[in-house]
This record gives C-alpha cells, sequence and structure tokens, in this order.
C-alpha cells in the first residue's frame, strides 16, 4: 500500500471525504468537535478477514442502537455505511486481514459548552488498516491478566451497551495493566461481580460449562455473542451468570473474546495459573470453530459486493 487513507466527514468544508493520512489535512476545526472536547460519540471496530467484514450487519445494528441512546442523529443510512467502509478497505488495499475503527460524533459544536443543541450534525471518521492485536504466540500458551483495582462505571450511571468514546474508566484499568507489565485486566462491578475486561468479554469454563456474565454489566459483543452460537451449534453447555474473581481464580479455563482479540485464552490471573497454566480443551475448540465462522462466506460483505452497491 503506497497510501494510507482515513474518511472524514461532518459539518466541515472538504475537497474529498478520503483523506491520505500521512499528506492529507483534517480541518481545524476538529478540535472543536464534541468528541475532542468531551469523547461525545459511538464507535465500533470491526474486523475484515480475507478482504471481507465479518458480521457488519451485527456491528452496523449497534451503533445505531449506541447512536440513538446518545441520540445522536446517524447522518447516512446503514447501506451508505457499508459502502464508505468498503471503499475505505478498498482505498486502503486490505486483501487479507485487517481492522475497521468507525467513529461517529455528535458534531462539531456551535460553542465550548455541553449543551447537545449545540451542534449541527454528526461527524463520521473511518480508519481501516491490517492489524494483529496480540502475537501469535499469546494464542498458543496464553494471556497472563490481572484483576484491576478500579470498578467498572455502574450501569445506573452509564448504559455499558451504549459503546462510547468515553474510554476513562476502561484506560485507568489498562495503567495498571501496564504497571503490572500484563495485556489485559479483568473488570468487577462496584458490588464485587466480574463483568469484562477493558476492552473484551471474559468466559470461564467449569466442569464442562461455558460461563459468561449476563447482558445486565456488560457490552454485549459480536464475538462473545458468535461464541455463544457456536456453543450452541457445538452442543458445549453454555450460560450466562453472574460469578465473582473466585470463581475466576478457580475455572478449568478461562478465555476473553473481542472484535480485535478474537478468542484468546487466559492461563494465569492475578499471578494464580488456570488448572494446568495451559489453553485448556473447550478454549481450543471454540478457538478453532471461530476461525472456521469468520473464514465463511455467509457471515461477511464482500468489499467489492459493498462497493458496488452504492448510490443505490
Amino acid at each position: 500500500m503506497s497510501k494510507e487513507f482515513v474518511y472524514f466527514s461532518g459539518d466541515y468544508d472538504l475537497p474529498d471525504n478520503f483523506i491520505d493520512l500521512d499528506n492529507g489535512t483534517i480541518p481545524a476545526a476538529f478540535l472543536i468537535d464534541s468528541n475532542s472536547l468531551y469523547g461525545d460519540g459511538t464507535f465500533e471496530g470491526i474486523r475484515i478477514y480475507n478482504g471481507r467484514i465479518f458480521k457488519l450487519h451485527e456491528h452496523l445494528d449497534r451503533l445505531w442502537n449506541s447512536a440513538s441512546s446518545l441520540q445522536i442523529k446517524m447522518p447516512c443510512t446503514k447501506k451508505e455505511m457499508a459502502a464508505t467502509l468498503c471503499e475505505l478497505g478498498h482505498r486502503n488495499e486490505i486483501r487479507g486481514t485487517g481492522y475497521i475503527r468507525l467513529v461517529v460524533t455528535r458534531g462539531r459544536r456551535l460553542d465550548l459548552g455541553i449543551n447537545t443543541r449545540k451542534v449541527n450534525r454528526a461527524t463520521v471518521f473511518i480508519i481501516a488498516r491490517e492489524l494483529q492485536l496480540y502475537p501469535k504466540e499469546f494464542y498458543e500458551k496464553g494471556l497472563s491478566v490481572i484483576t484491576a483495582r478500579v470498578r467498572r462505571t455502574p450501569k445506573n450511571c452509564v448504559d455499558p451497551n451504549v459503546k462510547t468514546c468515553n474510554y476513562i474508566n476502561n484506560i485507568m484499568a489498562v495503567i495498571e495493566a501496564n504497571a503490572a507489565e500484563v495485556p489485559e485486566v479483568i473488570m468487577l462491578t462496584t458490588e464485587g461481580v466480574v463483568c469484562e475486561c477493558s476492552a473484551d468479554n471474559i468466559f470461564i469454563v467449569k466442569d464442562g460449562l461455558v460461563i459468561t456474565p449476563p447482558e445486565e454489566n456488560i457490552l454485549v459483543g459480536v464475538t462473545r455473542n458468535t461464541i455463544l452460537s457456536l456453543c450452541k451449534r457445538l452442543k458445549i453447555p453454555a450460560t450466562e451468570e453472574n460469578f465473582g474473581p473466585e470463581a475466576v481464580h478457580n475455572a478449568d479455563e478461562v478465555f476473553l473474546t473481542g472484535s480485535g482479540a478474537e478468542v484468546a485464552p487466559i492461563v494465569e490471573v492475578d499471578k494464580r495459573r488456570i488448572a494446568d497454566g495451559r489453553p485448556g480443551p473447550v478454549t481450543r475448540r471454540l478457538m478453532a470453530a471461530f476461525r472456521t465462522e469468520v473464514e465463511n462466506p455467509a457471515k461477511s460483505v464482500a468489499i467489492s459486493v459493498a462497493i458496488s452497491d452504492r448510490g443505490e
């Protein structure tokens, strides 16, 4: 790829919405965008496999739901957004594995306050590039994580199912991970119940039963839902229920899921080895099934197909 493009649109005067990342110009007025000032927006992280966007419709549905909860008026249709995502992937020549970061903000502010009426129209910016979140050895040998001291923002303060751009709560947890020199953390609710990782969902396996926290305290991940569907298809017993840190420490297996991380085994929590300290059989089976799932054309949208649909 000779150039990397990003997409940028909103209440700005631009000759072209596709901008060369190295040599193009983002308007200075973006400094007073509601997201730049207050983290006021929503986003999605979406994977590309073999030049096809995985679970595109599920991601767009969640984006639209988050925007609705935040009372952000989407500036386009889902079909138009899909075409834009695919055109950006095409321009950036992503033919193998890639990652899309799609952000929608409330828009350019008319002042420096927080009144949600003091904006014109939503801003959209998109990044699409090749990505491998964790090195291959992490999937083969597993991750070491810690339980964060900082607690997850309570659901009666911010609905966890609204994927907001304000990630300071998650970032504070990642600061703890960095201090402990581990790649991820497990976060608890204010009541001490396990909810999720800083950017991923969490699963444990005990006596053959796959368990993941229920939807009430988490951001319901597209990959999480895929794993639950795979459990049903493979006849692996699975349930959604609350559990505490001790259940994690005493689990037979632990793994996390996310669009970026995919399915990654956890073999050590708080310096305590999980079972024999190796990825377990249920985790490995689900990792293999997920790999088959992402390669299934029926579960994705080809970049070339979506581009051809533009304007219909």
